[in-house]
């Protein structure tokens, strides 16, 4: 009967380890899934170059009339002004916009009390990036359809940024250039 028990006994924890698998299989718990979420990336600094040194040259009611100056990027008239010595006692500053940013290129004429200033010797009269076709004929050398490919030049590519931009549009040549540099502001 010892034989007997052995065999029961030994068919019982078979029977029990098949029910502890069986059970086990049936109560696992379910797999997770664990997504994981990236933070989200950030702007990476684009590389910018250090603005160039604008080239002014200051006539007028100054201490140092006929003055070549280079100022700094983001001057102001009064900045260039100041650089050329300061204004004379007979500078009309009431015709000066001294709170003006500087454009490359530029020439500031300080007028004296009384002066009769022409757009050739005074500030700088039409801003090429604003202005309108009636407003670019004004400009010496300038008639509709130089104007009208201005207008187009600054559609399609934005705003002139400098006046050796104006080479790249068809009609202009470098004395037209050079008779427009008092004339025209970029700003």
């Amino acid at each position: 009967m010892r034989g007997w028990t052995t065999a029961v006994e030994i068919g019982l924890i078979g029977l029990m380890i098949i029910a502890g698998a069986a059970l086990l299989f049936a109560f696992r718990p379910e797999p997770v899934t664990i997504t994981i979420i990236p933070p989200p990336p950030t702007a990476t600094p684009f590389v910018t170059s250090t603005p160039e040194a604008l080239r002014i040259y200051v006539t007028g009611a100054v201490r140092l009339p006929g003055a070549l100056l280079t100022m700094p990027h983001g001057a102001r008239v009064e900045d260039a002004v100041q650089a050329a010595g300061g204004m004379l006692p007979e500078a009309d500053i009431s015709r000066i916009n001294l709170a003006r940013l500087l454009a490359d290129g530029e020439q500031i004429h300080v007028p004296r009390a009384g002066e009769t200033v022409t757009a050739a010797s005074g500030e700088a009269a039409v801003r090429i990036n604003t202005a309108t076709a009636a407003e670019l004929m004004a400009l010496p050398g300038i008639g509709e359809v130089l104007a009208g490919r201005i207008i187009a030049y600054r559609e399609a590519n934005g705003a002139i940024p400098d006046i050796e931009t104006l080479d790249a549009i068809d009609g202009f040549g470098a004395a037209l250039i050079e008779r427009l540099r008092p004339l025209i502001r970029f700003d």
